[in-house]
């Protein structure tokens, strides 16, 4: 697994995450947050294990990181990854995450399916 990039202090909130985070990677993850955001409406924002994630019912169920080469997606599920590994052609992935240049950012289509149930059928989705 890539390690995110270095912060000085672990951020207590996403915005103070974010904040540390410039240029493609900056614009990358703030446009996956908002995603995020449309898709999980009922998630709370929080970090765990030092990332920007969301929580649904108690649940860690998406989280996000600058890294030293680009950006991650982390589905904080031992499965998603592998049961969508014919759709991830393309990215580097692991375990746990899956890695994409922030030039070329993660299309919401993908996002829903790595989101899996906790995310609304599109009709059910509040407007970005």
């Amino acid at each position: 697994m890539r390690k995110p990039a270095k912060l000085s202090a672990k951020p207590k909130s996403v915005d103070e995450y974010l904040a540390k985070v410039s240029g493609e990677k900056r614009a990358a993850l703030d446009q996956l947050r908002k995603l995020l955001r449309a898709l999980l409406p009922q998630a709370e924002e929080c970090i765990s294990y030092g990332l920007p994630a969301f929580r649904l019912d108690g649940e860690v169920v998406a989280g996000f990181a600058a890294t030293a080469k680009g950006c991650s997606y982390y589905p904080f599920s031992g499965s998603t990854l592998a049961t969508l590994a014919a759709e991830l052609d393309g990215y580097a992935i692991t375990a746990g995450s899956l890695h994409f240049a922030p030039q070329q950012p993660l299309p919401r289509a993908l996002v829903r399916k790595l989101c899996g149930p906790a995310s609304p059928k599109p009709e059910q989705e509040q407007s970005e």
